[in-house]
């Protein structure tokens, strides 16, 4: 894009600064756009798997404005800071926190070339300004003058660093497959067919998969590790003596983050924007000038809804398993996760090195047939399933349906 601002005239210099303007403007509406979405699913999904009806009062045929309504409450609310509080520290946490989740953004491909900054670090890159979001967390818990938001600070500082050590040694799994840190890169070598994907490629990389998920679930302090805000415990945890934009900004980090760890996963696991249903990437299978940018547009499309996918399966776990103990999460990365992270780096580099290739495709084969036979087994359950009669009630006013008394909330 540089190239085609310098044809029309402007200099270089004004041509790149224009260019990351954009590409600024857009990530961060698509970081505001998602995390609006993503607070409406979230009620939808705990009042689907919780017999609840979730948001329906505030307009829109599924309460969509719920959201809205809420982003212009905090606009609007007062927002205070302890007397006791570091006014400084206090008022730059959520900011550090934002920013060390909007900046991964910046690195990660929606399609064929189409990222902001194609690094050949790219995944440490992420992986390492993700992890700054927890100084914020810090700075906020220890900023607030309260003993119980510092404790939810030092849990989370605990519990990232704990699962930073696994996550990079999973994420090592398609590297090495792949030979490069360029995340462009590496989704365009899972282009084709669905076997293609690296998740799929041996049971070292299937395994590897679930691993990241789980330790990029625990550094987004998502239930069942969200100790840090653990409501119960620590009356809201680092963001107790938070309220209006600050405390939104909070959210809009975490929201953030779940896309970009589940993006990750997309791109090294799940064949990246990549369909798995054509031979090769769209963008370069389209004839014409337009080809690049119509084929994209699909990519781009089907990288979004591979994150949104993943992004739903974390607010699924959050509403379906109870919280952990601080002393079994720290138990479940050293004493589980971390060994087994070790156990598939080792193997895939002993599988790379030793198995034929012509058994390495028979096994993909398997390993695909295998998992979409179960996804589709899954789907059917799921669809063929209907709830007991009376647990969801059609409204939330009015009796049950034959029943003499009015129904319940809860």
């Amino acid at each position: 894009m540089v190239q085609s601002l310098t044809r029309l005239g402007l200099s270089e210099t004004a041509a790149a600064v224009l260019v990351a303007l954009i590409a600024v403007f857009l990530l961060l509406n698509f970081v505001a756009v998602s995390a609006l979405f993503f607070i409406w699913l979230e009620r939808k999904v705990s009042g689907r798997i919780q017999d609840r009806l979730g948001p329906t009062r505030v307009g829109g045929k599924f309460g969509w404005l719920q959201t809205l309504a809420d982003g212009l409450k905090l606009i609007c609310k007062e927002d205070t800071i302890p007397g006791d509080a570091d006014h400084f520290l206090f008022r730059l946490a959520p900011y550090i926190a934002f920013c060390g989740s909007f900046v991964a953004f910046l690195a990660l491909p929606f399609g064929n070339d189409v990222v902001a900054a194609n690094m050949n670090v790219a995944i440490f890159f992420m992986l390492a300004v993700m992890s700054s979001e927890v100084f914020g967390v810090i700075l906020a818990g220890y900023g607030s003058g309260s003993k119980w938001s510092l404790f939810g600070g030092i849990r989370e500082a605990a519990q990232v660093v704990s699962y930073e050590v696994p996550r990079a040694m999973t994420v090592l799994v398609p590297v090495i497959l792949a030979g490069t840190l360029n995340l462009n890169t590496i989704g365009r070598q899972q282009g084709g067919f669905l076997w293609n994907w690296y998740v799929f490629h041996d049971p070292f990389t299937f395994a590897a998969f679930f691993v990241f998920f789980t330790c990029a679930t625990a550094s987004c302090k998502r239930a069942p590790f969200d100790l840090a805000e653990a409501e119960s415990e620590l009356v809201a945890g680092f963001h107790t003596e938070y309220s209006g934009l600050r405390w939104s900004l909070f959210f809009m980090a975490e929201y953030g983050s779940m896309f970009a760890v589940s993006g990750i996963a997309a791109i090294l696991f799940l064949g990246g924007w990549h369909t798995g249903l054509t031979p090769g990437d769209l963008s370069e299978m389209l004839p014409g000038a337009w080809g690049w940018w119509v084929g994209n547009l699909v990519n781009v499309a089907v990288f979004i809804l591979k994150g949104w996918a993943l992004v739903f399966v974390m607010m699924w776990l959050r509403w379906t398993l109870p919280r952990l103990r601080i002393d079994q999460v720290m138990m479940t990365c050293l004493k589980y996760l971390l060994p087994i992270a070790c156990a598939l780096l080792l193997g895939v580099t002993v599988w790379q090195l030793v198995v034929p290739l012509a058994a390495r495709q028979v096994v993909a084969y398997v390993i695909t047939a295998a998992s979409v036979l179960g996804l589709a087994a899954f789907a059917y359950k799921v669809l063929t399933t209907a709830p007991p009669a009376g647990m969801i009630p059609p409204s939330m006013e009015g009796p049950v349906p034959g029943s003499a008394e009015p129904a319940r909330a809860g």
